[in-house]
């Protein structure tokens, strides 16, 4: 694997290439930006309004969601993880390396340090986040890697392998629901929670297909704005909505509680 420093929308990352494929890891947030595989498409979505400020969170790519999902707790909506400087450690064992090192503070008051692994295939990226408590008192937290997956039309796109699955809806009151025993399709604004996923989803938009699975990770979040939500985010331009879906490895229904010295991993796999 190679990897070297580079400069892209005005932030500091890293790019890595293996067997032909690409990938852009910005140094804020940790945050993977892009990945062609080794046939030159896309599969990340990054919206061209996106904002790489300072405290900014980037729309687009696969941010970092650490210690909360959302507003489901007490703690910064989505967390810190993904608008805080990340160092890079280098490529080991075929990965790229960045940690965070957090001390405990009034936004967090726990001592931890999270790493990200990214490994490339020549068609596959593989994901990893590891948490581990570094402090003297346990702590619990939820998180998730909040992949915005490219579509090349909306109206196309179908998620299969979630058809037996319970979920939560989000954009309900978070309402409770039954499976639906069919693909889910994108015609209004989907926010799904399902809980103790299993098998490996397919993502198709009647173009390309990408195959999705996870581990350590419990749930799958499943979300875009649709049509009418989306004309009220100020970092997303007229009709992207169109072209991305978000499936996010996710540890959120159930919280995870680290003692002191542990550690937790999970990970996803495109591809």
């Amino acid at each position: 694997m190679n990897s070297h420093a580079i400069e892209f929308r005005g932030v500091p990352c890293i790019e890595i290439e293996r067997d032909g494929s690409r990938a852009i890891v910005a140094l804020h947030g940790a945050q993977v930006l892009s990945w062609r595989d080794a046939t030159g498409h896309e599969h990340l979505f990054l919206g061209e309004r996106a904002e790489f400020g300072s405290g900014k969170a980037i729309r687009g790519g696969i941010p970092v969601i650490f210690p909360q999902f959302a507003a489901r707790g007490p703690w910064r909506r989505h967390g810190f993880a993904r608008i805080m400087p990340w160092q890079f450690d280098g490529g080991i064992a075929d990965a790229a390396h960045f940690t965070l090192d957090v001390q405990a503070s009034a936004e967090w008051p726990h001592a931890c340090e999270l790493s990200l692994a990214v490994e490339l295939q020549a068609r596959r990226l593989c994901v990893r986040l590891c948490v581990t408590n570094t402090g003297i008192t346990p702590f619990e937290f939820t998180a998730a890697l909040h992949s915005y997956l490219r579509v090349s039309a909306l109206e196309s796109a179908a998620l299969h392998g979630l058809e037996p699955c319970d979920f939560v809806d989000s954009a309900a009151n978070a309402t409770p629901c039954s499976a639906t025993q069919a693909p889910i399709r994108f015609d209004r604004e989907v926010d799904h929670i399902y809980g103790d996923v299993q098998a490996p989803l397919i993502l198709s938009d009647g173009v390309h297909q990408i195959a999705i699975a996870q581990e350590g990770f419990s749930d799958v979040v499943v979300w875009n704005p649709g049509a009418q939500l989306a004309t009220t985010i100020a970092d997303l331009a007229p009709d992207e909505y169109r072209r991305f879906v978000c499936v996010e490895a996710a540890q959120v229904l159930q919280a995870r509680r680290l003692e002191p010295g542990m550690l937790w991993q999970g990970r996803q796999i495109l591809g």
